[in-house]
Protein backbone atom coordinates (compact mmCIF):
# COMPACT_ATOMS: atom_id res chain seq x y z
CA UNK A 1 0.00 0.00 0.00
CA UNK A 2 0.92 3.49 -0.19
CA UNK A 3 4.11 4.89 2.30
CA UNK A 4 1.35 7.83 3.46
CA UNK A 5 -0.79 5.86 5.20
CA UNK A 6 2.00 3.23 6.63
CA UNK A 7 1.85 3.22 10.68
CA UNK A 8 -0.87 5.11 10.93
CA UNK A 9 -3.09 3.39 13.87
CA UNK A 10 -6.46 5.15 14.20
CA UNK A 11 -9.20 5.99 11.33
CA UNK A 12 -8.61 9.58 12.75
CA UNK A 13 -5.11 9.60 11.74
CA UNK A 14 -6.10 8.65 8.61
CA UNK A 15 -8.45 10.43 7.25
CA UNK A 16 -6.24 13.86 9.10
CA UNK A 17 -4.22 12.56 5.65
CA UNK A 18 -6.63 13.91 3.35
CA UNK A 19 -7.92 17.48 1.85
CA UNK A 20 -10.98 18.50 4.11
CA UNK A 21 -13.52 18.20 1.58
CA UNK A 22 -12.20 14.53 1.15
CA UNK A 23 -12.22 14.24 4.73
CA UNK A 24 -15.71 15.12 5.06
CA UNK A 25 -16.89 12.33 2.92
CA UNK A 26 -14.54 9.87 4.56
CA UNK A 27 -16.37 10.95 7.71
CA UNK A 28 -19.79 10.49 6.02
CA UNK A 29 -18.61 7.16 5.31
CA UNK A 30 -17.15 5.95 8.46
CA UNK A 31 -20.49 7.36 10.09
CA UNK A 32 -22.56 5.08 7.69
CA UNK A 33 -20.84 2.45 8.58
CA UNK A 34 -21.12 2.71 12.43
CA UNK A 35 -24.63 3.21 12.33
CA UNK A 36 -25.21 0.29 10.66
CA UNK A 37 -22.79 -1.77 12.43
CA UNK A 38 -22.72 -0.39 15.96
CA UNK A 39 -20.82 -3.09 17.36
CA UNK A 40 -18.10 -3.11 14.60
CA UNK A 41 -14.50 -2.46 16.18
CA UNK A 42 -12.58 0.37 14.26
CA UNK A 43 -9.16 -0.97 13.02
CA UNK A 44 -6.43 0.01 10.76
CA UNK A 45 -6.14 -3.00 8.46
CA UNK A 46 -3.86 -2.99 4.62
CA UNK A 47 -3.14 0.97 5.72
CA UNK A 48 -6.95 1.09 5.21
CA UNK A 49 -9.74 1.78 7.54
CA UNK A 50 -11.04 -1.10 8.43
CA UNK A 51 -14.20 -2.56 10.39
CA UNK A 52 -14.32 -5.60 12.05
CA UNK A 53 -16.93 -7.68 13.78
CA UNK A 54 -16.31 -11.51 13.80
CA UNK A 55 -13.47 -10.81 11.34
CA UNK A 56 -12.94 -8.29 8.46
CA UNK A 57 -16.21 -6.19 7.80
CA UNK A 58 -15.25 -3.60 5.22
CA UNK A 59 -12.51 -1.68 4.22
CA UNK A 60 -12.86 1.78 2.65
CA UNK A 61 -9.71 4.08 1.34
CA UNK A 62 -9.80 7.51 -0.76
CA UNK A 63 -7.96 7.67 -3.66
CA UNK A 64 -7.37 10.28 -6.37
CA UNK A 65 -10.52 10.19 -8.04
CA UNK A 66 -12.61 7.79 -5.74
CA UNK A 67 -13.39 6.76 -2.63
CA UNK A 68 -12.71 2.57 -2.61
CA UNK A 69 -14.99 0.75 -0.64
CA UNK A 70 -14.51 -3.39 0.12
CA UNK A 71 -16.96 -5.05 1.62
CA UNK A 72 -15.83 -8.58 0.49
CA UNK A 73 -17.04 -10.35 -3.13
CA UNK A 74 -20.05 -11.30 -1.17
CA UNK A 75 -21.19 -7.71 -0.88
CA UNK A 76 -20.41 -7.01 -4.17
CA UNK A 77 -22.39 -9.86 -5.30
CA UNK A 78 -25.43 -9.67 -3.07
CA UNK A 79 -25.76 -5.69 -4.46
CA UNK A 80 -24.19 -5.82 -7.94
CA UNK A 81 -27.88 -4.88 -9.64
CA UNK A 82 -27.52 -1.51 -7.11
CA UNK A 83 -23.96 -1.07 -8.08
CA UNK A 84 -23.80 -1.28 -11.88
CA UNK A 85 -23.66 2.38 -12.02
CA UNK A 86 -19.85 2.09 -10.30
CA UNK A 87 -16.77 0.57 -11.24
CA UNK A 88 -16.26 -2.44 -9.63
CA UNK A 89 -14.54 -5.33 -9.21
CA UNK A 90 -14.99 -8.94 -7.16
CA UNK A 91 -14.39 -7.39 -3.76
CA UNK A 92 -14.19 -3.52 -4.15
CA UNK A 93 -17.06 -0.66 -5.41
CA UNK A 94 -15.24 2.74 -6.89
CA UNK A 95 -17.68 5.75 -5.48
CA UNK A 96 -16.54 8.78 -7.53
CA UNK A 97 -15.46 11.84 -5.59
CA UNK A 98 -17.03 14.30 -7.88
CA UNK A 99 -20.88 12.43 -6.95
CA UNK A 100 -22.88 12.37 -3.34
CA UNK A 101 -22.01 8.75 -1.38
CA UNK A 102 -24.79 6.05 -2.09
CA UNK A 103 -24.83 6.25 1.89
CA UNK A 104 -28.36 3.82 1.99
CA UNK A 105 -26.46 1.69 -0.02
CA UNK A 106 -22.98 1.34 1.71
CA UNK A 107 -25.70 0.81 5.18
CA UNK A 108 -27.27 -1.86 3.38
CA UNK A 109 -24.28 -3.61 2.57
CA UNK A 110 -22.61 -2.89 5.42
CA UNK A 111 -26.15 -4.56 7.61
CA UNK A 112 -25.64 -7.85 5.41
CA UNK A 113 -21.97 -7.96 5.92
CA UNK A 114 -22.97 -7.97 9.84
CA UNK A 115 -25.56 -10.63 9.20
CA UNK A 116 -22.96 -13.14 7.33
CA UNK A 117 -20.29 -12.44 9.53
CA UNK A 118 -22.52 -12.98 12.45
CA UNK A 119 -24.29 -15.87 10.98
CA UNK A 120 -20.42 -17.40 9.89
CA UNK A 121 -19.63 -17.10 13.54
CA UNK A 122 -22.55 -18.97 15.06
CA UNK A 123 -22.25 -21.31 12.65
CA UNK A 124 -18.51 -22.21 13.95
CA UNK A 125 -19.98 -21.27 17.60
CA UNK A 126 -22.00 -24.64 16.93
CA UNK A 127 -19.38 -26.73 15.29
CA UNK A 128 -16.95 -26.09 18.03
CA UNK A 129 -20.22 -27.24 20.81
CA UNK A 130 -20.72 -30.08 18.47
CA UNK A 131 -17.00 -31.24 18.39
CA UNK A 132 -16.79 -31.01 22.24
CA UNK A 133 -19.41 -32.96 22.91
CA UNK A 134 -18.82 -35.78 20.43
CA UNK A 135 -15.31 -35.56 21.91
CA UNK A 136 -16.86 -35.80 25.82
CA UNK A 137 -18.79 -38.70 24.93
CA UNK A 138 -16.14 -40.73 23.48
CA UNK A 139 -13.75 -40.15 26.59
CA UNK A 140 -16.23 -41.93 28.73
CA UNK A 141 -17.19 -45.26 27.00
Amino acid sequence: MDEQHAGLRSIDAYIATFPADVQVRLQELRATIRAAAPEAEEAISYQMPTFRLHGNLVHFAAHKGHIGFYPAPSGIAAFQERLVRYKSSKGAVQFPLDEPLPLDLVAAIVRFRVAENVSAAEAKAQQRRASRARGSGQSGA
